[in-house]
C-alpha cells in the first residue's frame, strides 16, 4: 500500500481543515514545500496537494506553491482542488505533476471527464467525497443527489482506474477511519482506491493496508504527531 502524505493549501498556507470547513482552518506552515521535504526525509514516496480555494472556487490560486512543491521534493505528486478543464490540467502535467484528481467536474461536466480520460488516461483520478451516502461537491460545500457507489460504479465503465474516496464525516477528526467503507469499495470493485479521511494511527494504517487496497492518505494525524509518518511508511511497505 502507498502512503500519500497530505498538503492542503489554502491562501499560500500549508492548513487543515476539521470535516471540511472553511469555518474551521488551523495553519501549520507558511511554506508547503518544506512539509514535501519532511515527507521526503521519512521516506514517503508520493504526495497528496489539495488547492482547498480551488476545491470551492474552480480556480487555481495557489498553483506556484503547487508547482514548487513537484519541484522541490521531486516525489510522485499528485493535485486535486478545482480542476474544471483541460486548459488547468494541461498547466498542471507541464509543471510535472503526476496525476490529477478531479472531483466536482467529475460529477457535474461528463464530457469534460470523458475528454480528460482519453487525453491522459490514467493520470486521472478521481475525488469522491461521500456525505451521508452521497457524493458532495464544490470543495464539500454542497450534496449531491448522486448515491456514493452507484457513481463509482460509474466511473469504473467510463475506465477510471483509481479513485480517492474520502468519508467527509472522519476527515480531520481524528477518530479513525471508516473501514467497513474501504472494505466494501475494495470488494464492490476493480479499482485502486486510496483511502482517505480520519486515518489517525499505525493501526489504521495497519487495517488498511491488510485490505489490499492501493493507498492512503495522511493528513491530521502527521501534523499532531499523532501518526510517526517514517513508522507508517515501513508498515506500509510490509503489505506492498
Amino acid at each position: 500500500m502507498i502512503l500519500f502524505p497530505a498538503i492542503d493549501i489554502y491562501r499560500g498556507q500549508a492548513v487543515r481543515l476539521l470535516r471540511g470547513s472553511y469555518m474551521d482552518v488551523t495553519v501549520y506552515s507558511d511554506d508547503p514545500s518544506s512539509i514535501a521535504m519532511d515527507f521526503k526525509d521519512k521516506g514517503a514516496g508520493a504526495v497528496h496537494i489539495v488547492d482547498l480555494e480551488g476545491a470551492k472556487d474552480g480556480t487555481t490560486p495557489n498553483f506556484e506553491q503547487v508547482r514548487r512543491i513537484k519541484e522541490r521534493c521531486g516525489l510522485f505528486c499528485e493535485i486535486g482542488g478545482g480542476i474544471r478543464s483541460l486548459e488547468v490540467l494541461k498547466r498542471y502535467f507541464d509543471a510535472g505533476l503526476d496525476r490529477a484528481i478531479l472531483g466536482t467536474a467529475a460529477v457535474t461536466d461528463r464530457p469534460f471527464l470523458e475528454a480528460a480520460l482519453a487525453a491522459y488516461g490514467e493520470k486521472i483520478a478521481v475525488g469522491v467525497d461521500i456525505k451521508d451516502g452521497f457524493v458532495a461537491i464544490k470543495g464539500w460545500t454542497e450534496k449531491s443527489s448522486l448515491e456514493a457507489f452507484e457513481f463509482c460504479r460509474q466511473l469504473q465503465q467510463l475506465g477510471v482506474r483509481t479513485l480517492i474516496c474520502t468519508d467527509i464525516s472522519k476527515d480531520g477528526a481524528m477518530e479513525g477511519t471508516n473501514h467497513a467503507l474501504y472494505r466494501r469499495l475494495s470488494e464492490e470493485l476493480d479499482l485502486n482506491i486510496t483511502a482517505s479521511g480520519g486515518v489517525s494511527s499505525l493501526e489504521d494504517v495497519k487495517r488498511l493496508a491488510e485490505l489490499g487496497i492501493y493507498g492512503a492518505i495522511i493528513g491530521k494525524a502527521y501534523y499532531t504527531g499523532a501518526i510517526d509518518l517514517e513508522e507508517a511508511v515501513k508498515l506500509s511497505d510490509t503489505f506492498a
